[in-house]
This record gives C-alpha cells, structure tokens and sequence, in this order.
C-alpha cells in the first residue's frame, strides 16, 4: 500500500507517533488509509450540509475495512461571486483546487481517495485531481437543492436574477421580489436547474467516476446519504482491485460523457470543465469533437433554464442512468466502458432502475426536443478558434439574426446600459476584455443575460462575449470567443453599430465589416491595460490558456 511509506518500519516510528496524536490506533493504522475531500462551508449553499454527506462516506470507508483520514478545500459560490470583482476568482480556483489535492495526497500517501464537492469549479477541480494523481478514487456529490415554489409555479435562482430586469421593465414590483427571493433557493444543495454544478455532477456519472444517481438524488434525502456511504465501501472495493481512474476514463469514456452533456443541454462551462478533466489523463477534447458529437446526439432533456423542468424531475424520470439508456437504443454510447462500481456500463444500465419513467422529462430518441444536442460550436471571422452557445435555450427567433453591435469593455457597462433601457431589439450586446487572460478569470455573465431575459429581450437582442456564461443563462449568449480580444482576436475591433451576423445552424460568427476598414483598426489597436493588484490573479493572467483550450493553465 501507498501508505506503508508512511506508516511501516522501524524509521516510521515518528510518523507513527504524529498519527497516534490524532487518536489513531495502531490497528488503524494498518489498514488502508483513504483521503476524504471535504469542500464543506458555511458560505456556498451547495457544501452547507457536505459535513453529512462526508460523515456517511466515513462510515461507508470504516464499515469496509479503511481508516479515512478527512481534509478540506476551498469552494466559491459562484451566484454570490456574480457581477463583482469576486468572479475574477472563481474559474482560477479550479486549478487552485487540483493542485491543493494533489498537494496533501503526495505529501500524506493515501492509498485511496473519496472526493466530496458540490458546485462549479469543486467538481471538475476534483475529477482533474483524481486523474492526476491516479489512486483508487471515488466522487460523490452533495446533490442538487429541490426548486422552489412562488405564486404555485416552480421557481429557482435564476428566476431571481430575472426579476431584476423585470422591475426595470415594469413587469415587477420590489416587493414581489422581496417575495421570491425568499422563495426561490429552499435549502441546501447545488443550485436546481441544469446549471453548472448540476451539469458537472451529472456527467461525473456519465465519464464513470461517480456512482448511479450522483447527479440527481436530491441534497435533502435519505438517499443521498446512502449514496455517500456506498461510495465510502465501493472505494474500498476499487482499491482491492487496484482500479484507478484512469483505467476507467479513456477515450471512449471521452465521447460518452460528450454525447450525454448534449443530451441533457448542459451547462456551456462544461466545454471548458470537460478538456481540463480529460487533459489530466492525456486525452484530447476539441471543439471539434464537441461539435461532431452535438449533431448527433439529439437532445432529450430541457431542465431550468431551458424549460421548466429541474433535477428532482430529471431523477424521479429516471435519472442519468435512464438517459444513457435510451442514448444507447441508438447506438451513441460505448457500454463497455468501465465504471466505479466495478462493472461496465452496460451491465449498469442492465438493472431495473436504468429506464425512462416520465417521457415528459425525458424525451424518446423519436420525439427529442431537437435533433441536435443541447451546445454548439460556432467559428467564423469573429471567432477564428471558435464559440461557445447553448442552443438549446436559444429562442428560435435568434437562432439566425442579422444584429447591430452596440460594444463594452467590461461587464459592469454593459449592465448598466441594458438595465437603462439603451439595448433595443436588433442590437447584439458585445462585451470584450473578460476572457481567461483579458478578465483576468473569464467572468460569467449571468447577470446582463438574465437582464436581458427579465426584460423581455431575449428573443430579439443576443450578447456575445469572450467571457463565459453561468449554466442558468437562456438567450442567444454566445460565449468563450476565441482569440479573446486582449490576445488581438477580432472582438477587440468591434465598433457600436457594426453588423454581426449570427448563424447557429450553419455554426457560423461573422463580423461584417470591410477587411481593409479592419486592417486600419488593426494598425492603431492596442490590448486594454488592467491594473491587476492580486498577486494569484496575475499568476493566472499570464498562465492561462485560451477558452478554446477550457482556460487551463499552460502546461
């Protein structure tokens, strides 16, 4: 075992000593000792309760013969982070999470690994740790938060942000707002749409590093807890068969986890969050192949923002497994895949459970919701290295548009004009200078898309940005235009009432603009300058790769 390292031998008797202050037995210690990631606080609603849940993983691990030995990491609520200089922080703290894991399971030689996350950057931070570090692991998630209910309809988060441009608009009153606000996020558990986090959590089941029901079994059940104690036990299984992740991630497990983000309409952070995942294990993921992939796969699943659904409907329809289920009638998947439980996924999908219970939730391969997957790659002379946008929450009205530019050199500017009411039908709101290194951090724009939808715009303005969009954005939010503009793509020539033209079917981004007026743009453009006072802030500015390449650092 890993752990011998640290605990056998006469010259380990130190080490031991240290071990036996934390009231450790010296049976204890000489069983495998397992790594618990707990990204537990009291500031992210999603890792509120990660306490129980790594309470119940502890369990599972001692209930099959391990010594867990628990550790923390940070985790950033992204909705708190939205539209101030917090967001700057949050895709960075991926890799400051990756790295902060690998850190105490190299110095600590754990002979195995439990991951405990729940929101947007925690999980891919730990399905890249498990992969770098290759240890028998396991992850288990905190689970998804039930949608709340206002005036009888379901509600979530994401209504809240819309109801700010609703009171702009006139729709609304302050006090309604008071209301729903009130209303919206019920208790703890990852935000409950098919937002980032959710996304995430899903697909770990999908990539075959999370047990069946991790994505959807909600925070506040029984269930859930019982999920997070099977994979305390399962882990002890993995390491009695030495299977690590990287016997399981390959490049089948690549297209697999591809295929079902297109079916659900998943988050767009997902094409930056998936690469990074998958770099770690030396595998490839392109735009390209996410493109390919979403023209075949069609798209089965609507869930917040894109339709009224949530994940405690996605899992009482079935859940993940019932999905790849169905995907696998039409021959998308590879089923021979192995998984975390020990089996391939075939054999997963061979139990009673693995089948579509609610059509309405889960669409048949014969009515999907549209014949292609939930995200598209768009590529033209805007964005030479391509795009990134939900097309499955695209009004159809937007998804080809002739538009006029109106441009901003920040987030904070552009919201205040939409919420003036200076974006008219026709415009395209372009916000430059937020990507990876531009932001620096390749901020979301939750909130200037959610204005936009509040304000009833969404089906006649669209927002293009070399930033990133939250997983609850709906509208035509094309996002991770690449170059960024600070790296001289051309979204840093862009004036007000250029004409852009957008064409999602077609996949296409065009700026339409004389290729000699550009050239004279060109000659006199010089990269806006930011006064980046933090120290990690400036590491990553300088380090980070493009959105293209899902804003990893260079190795």
């Amino acid at each position: 075992m890993r752990s011998d390292i640290m605990t056998k031998g006469l010259e380990k008797a130190p080490h031991r000593s240290l071990l036996h202050a934390l009231g450790l037995t010296r049976e204890e210690m000489q069983r495998p000792l397992v790594g618990v990631v707990n990204a537990a606080n009291e500031v992210v609603p999603g890792h509120i309760h990660l306490d129980t849940i790594t309470r119940a993983v502890k369990d599972g691990i001692r209930s099959a013969g391990g010594t867990p030995m628990e550790f923390p990491v940070i985790g950033i609520c992204d909705g708190l982070a939205m539209n101030h200089a917090g967001m700057h922080y949050s895709l960075p703290s991926r890799e400051l999470i990756a790295d902060s894991i690998e850190a105490m399971v190299m110095a600590h030689p754990f002979d195995a690994l439990v991951c405990v996350p729940n929101c947007d950057k925690i999980v891919p931070a730990m399905l890249m740790a498990m992969l770098r570090l290759n240890i028998p692991a396991i992850l288990v998630s905190g689970g998804p938060m039930l949608a709340g209910t206002w005036q009888g309809n379901s509600v979530d988060l994401i209504s809240v942000f819309e109801a700010v441009g609703r009171v702009h608009k006139g729709l609304m009153n302050e006090n309604a707002v008071n209301e729903l606000e009130v209303c919206a996020c019920p208790g703890c558990g990852s935000c409950a749409g098919m937002f980032t986090a959710n996304s995430m959590n899903c697909l770990s089941e999908a990539i075959g590093l999370a047990l069946p029901g991790n994505g959807t079994i909600p925070a506040v059940t029984a269930a859930r807890v019982r999920l997070a104690k099977q994979a305390g036990a399962q882990v002890m299984d993995l390491l009695s068969r030495n299977l690590r992740p990287r016997d399981i991630v390959t490049k089948a497990s690549v297209h697999n986890a591809v295929t079902v983000d297109m079916a659900l309409g998943c988050s767009t952070n997902t094409v930056l969050h998936l690469p990074a995942i998958f770099a770690e294990a030396e595998l490839d993921l392109t735009l390209d192949i996410f493109d390919r992939i979403s023209r075949r796969t069609p798209n089965l699943c609507r869930l917040s923002p894109a339709g009224e659904h949530h994940l405690e409907d996605l899992h009482q329809a079935g859940g993940i497994p019932a999905v790849m289920t169905e995907l696998d009638r039409a021959g998308l998947l590879d089923i021979s895949v192995q998984t975390v439980t020990g089996n391939t996924l075939g054999e997963n999908l061979q139990t009673a459970s693995a089948r579509v219970l609610d059509t309405n939730v889960i669409r048949s391969l014969s009515a999907p919701y549209a014949s292609e997957g939930g995200i598209a790659i768009l590529r033209g002379s805007l964005a030479p290295d391509g795009a990134v946008v939900k097309q499955s929450a695209v009004a159809p009205e937007m998804l080809k548009r002739k538009t006029r530019a109106r441009v901003f050199e920040n987030e904070e500017q552009a919201v205040t004009a939409i919420l003036d009411g200076k974006i008219q039908p026709g415009h395209v709101v372009v916000i430059r200078n937020e990507g990876p290194k531009g932001g620096p951090g390749m901020r979301e724009m939750l909130t200037p898309t959610a204005a936009i939808a509040g304000m009833g715009l969404d089906k006649d303005v669209a927002l293009i940005t070399d930033g990133r969009f939250s997983g609850g954005t709906r509208g035509a939010a094309i996002g991770h235009v690449s170059p960024e503009a600070v790296e001289g793509g051309p979204l840093g020539l862009v004036r007000d009432d250029d004409v852009i033209v957008i064409d999602i079917p077609g996949r296409r981004l065009d700026l339409v603009v004389e290729e000699s007026e550009l050239a004279e743009r060109r000659a006199t453009w010089r990269p806006v300058e930011r006064v980046i006072t933090s120290p990690f802030l400036r590491r990553y500015a300088k380090q980070a790769s493009s959105a293209a390449k899902g804003a990893v650092l260079e190795r």
